[in-house]
This record gives structure tokens, C-alpha cells and sequence, in this order.
């Protein structure tokens, strides 16, 4: 047998690639993150499947389902929400697979940066202003940060940020970037992205906090930062279709 780690995406149905939805409907066992995946995704486990929300179980308890299946021969869907690579908490479940010699295999999602980023209808590497994105998140109560992974230090880049898990630390993601980025560095707050009642909160460093408070938002959020986000329009065109710069699909002259 097989267990699939497989990325459901950021909450849109849709969003779930093909091979996803195949291999979901081809599973006698599903175990989903209940409080992150939609139900319509595991809609596409067959008919008699075991279906569970791992949300109130142990990692333990989850392993003992997978464990169970192996020895019955049957395939797992264990379902993550986004991209399974990104804060999926399956490397220790991966650990646990190899030492009792599980075989798996990883689908991957889109992932909620991705997801957000196409429903503001922008590009978030702008030529000349942001050419990367650094994928971080607030330490809170999950596992602390390695040193040296600061929000200070990916600060200085002026790359593009997306925080997963900062919601309730906006005064302190304030503080860190602001010196780097300025007050008035744009910042979007997405919440449930790709759900019915998902909202895009515009702001600045120095008033998203506020905006946040309004609406009374205090968890399932990615908060976007940097110059990219700013709605510009006077900026470079990049030199992908250049045609002073050809390449090998595109020769001088335009191979014409």
C-alpha cells in the first residue's frame, strides 16, 4: 500500500489539481485536516471509504490509522490543506512511515500565497522593484524559529514576505518591518483564501492592524508585505519578451 500526502489547495474545490481528485477516489482510507480542507474535497473519496478528520487526533492516533490500512493493503489519502510541502507538519509523519517501512508518495497543492495572489489579480515579483518571496511564519505558540530565520533579517532583502501564522502578532510585524520597509509599505491580509467568505484586507504596516481589528479576524490568514503590492504601474517591462535580448527560442530578429 500507499499513503498520498496530497495538497487540496487553499480551500477552492476547484483549486484541487486532477491527480489529486483521482487518487482521492481511488483510496479505501482518507484522513483529513478537517478544520482546514473543505468537505467537497473529500467528496471524492469512493463510496464505504474510511473517512476521518484528523483535526482532534494525535499524531499518533493518526499513524495508527495509516498502520492499520498497511496492513489490510490498503491505499491511504492523507490530505493537507495548500501545498503539503509548506508547513504540512509531514516530515514527522514521513519519519514515522520510513521506520516502519510505509511506502508514500507527496501530490502537491497550490499554495495559499499562490491562491492569494491570483484573487488580488497581481504579479508579486515586480522587474526592478521585488524579484523573490520568502515563505516565513510567526513563531506564537508553534515551534520557535531557527535562529537566524528573523523577520528582521528577510527584511533587509526588501523581497516580497508571505507570514503564515501572524495574525495575532501584527504589532510585533509592525515593529520588525517597519524599519525596513517603512510605514507605508502595502500589506494584504488574506483570509481564508479560496473559501465563500474569504476577504482581502488592504493596508500599510501602519494601519492593517486596525483594518484587522475591524474585522475582527484572529486566525486562517496569510499577511502578504512589500513594495510589490503596490498597485504600480510605472515600472520596467521584464526582458522575457524583450526583443533587443533574444534567446534560443526567440532569435535575433525574431527567427523569423
Amino acid at each position: 500500500m500507499t499513503v498520498h500526502f496530497i495538497g487540496a489547495g487553499p480551500g477552492d474545490p476547484e483549486l484541487l489539481t486532477l491527480k489529486a481528485a483521482r487518487v482521492i477516489g481511488a483510496c479505501p482510507v482518507c484522513l483529513y485536516a478537517g478544520s482546514l480542507v473543505p468537505a467537497e474535497v473529500v467528496a471524492h473519496a469512493p463510496r464505504g471509504a474510511r473517512v476521518l478528520d484528523t483535526a482532534p487526533m494525535t499524531l499518533d492516533e493518526t499513524h495508527a490509522e495509516i498502520v492499520a490500512a498497511h496492513k489490510r493493503g490498503e491505499d491511504v489519502a492523507r490530505v493537507h490543506s495548500g501545498d503539503p510541502s509548506l508547513y504540512g507538519a509531514i516530515a514527522e509523519q514521513i519519519r514515522r512511515l520510513e521506520a516502519d517501512g510505509i511506502g508514500y508518495r507527496i501530490i502537491p497543492g497550490v499554495p495559499a500565497y499562490a491562491a492569494a495572489a491570483a484573487e488580488l489579480g497581481q504579479e508579486l515579483t515586480i522587474p526592478e522593484i521585488a524579484q523573490s518571496i520568502v515563505l516565513t511564519r510567526m513563531s506564537m505558540k508553534s515551534t520557535s524559529m531557527p535562529a537566524g530565520e528573523t523577520l528582521e533579517n528577510f527584511a533587509r532583502t526588501g523581497a516580497t514576505l508571505a507570514i503564515h501564522l501572524g495574525i495575532r502578532a501584527l504589532r510585533e510585524i509592525e515593529r520588525q518591518l517597519v524599519p525596513h520597509y517603512g510605514p507605508d509599505c502595502p500589506v494584504v491580509v488574506a483570509y481564508r483564501v479560496g473559501w465563500p467568505d474569504q476577504r482581502l484586507i488592504r493596508g500599510t504596516l501602519s494601519d492593517i492592524r486596525g483594518r484587522v481589528r475591524a474585522e475582527k479576524i484572529t486566525r486562517t490568514a496569510l499577511i502578504l508585505v512589500g513594495p510589490a503590492l503596490e498597485r504600480a504601474r510605472d515600472f520596467r517591462d521584464s526582458a522575457l519578451y524583450d526583443p533587443a535580448r533574444p534567446h534560443v527560442l526567440r532569435p535575433q530578429g525574431g527567427g523569423r
